[in-house]
């Protein structure tokens, strides 16, 4: 696990109660991920998924019910079954580098006595672009898309 530096990285955190396979499985499952992945009432569609180290993960959104546009084109660094999801929109499918580089994201899920532990800690390559994330509503955004996620899986 890479330390936290307040100076590049935003973290949240939330006990999610549901059983740490669902939030997993919510997670990797594509038909499931694209019902809580963007703040509503924006929708989000996959354009490529492929859970695995160098996989494709691009997803679409359409914020007022039209056309479908480019949300992220990234890659998944690491898939630790039920555990960790890492992923980046710094390379794209196959580890090839992307035009975009902004962020790198860690998902860490574990037990909790109530249900799953569920932690994002997003990296950014320098302090301008993490203040920027923070500036355009990273812990609302995020806030939301993890309530959202375990509302999908609670109920």
């Amino acid at each position: 696990m890479t330390s936290i530096d307040p100076a590049l990285d935003l973290t949240i955190s939330r006990v999610i109660k549901a059983p740490r396979a669902a939030v997993w499985s919510a997670w990797t499952d594509p038909s499931k991920f694209e019902k809580w992945w963007v703040p509503a009432p924006a929708l989000c569609e996959f354009d490529a998924w492929d859970p695995q180290p160098g996989g494709a993960f691009r997803t679409l959104i359409s914020e007022s019910g039209g056309d479908f546009a480019p949300h992220i084109d990234g890659c998944f660094l690491a898939v630790d079954d039920g555990e960790r999801i890492v992923f980046t929109n710094s390379l794209v499918e196959g580890w090839r580098p992307a035009p975009q580089l902004f962020m790198t994201a860690v998902i860490t899920l574990s037990d909790h006595p109530h249900g799953t532990n569920y932690h994002a800690h997003v990296m950014h390559r320098n302090e301008e672009d993490r203040k920027m994330h923070e500036e355009y509503g990273f812990h609302d955004g995020w806030g939301t898309v993890i309530a959202q996620l375990a509302e999908f899986v609670e109920g």
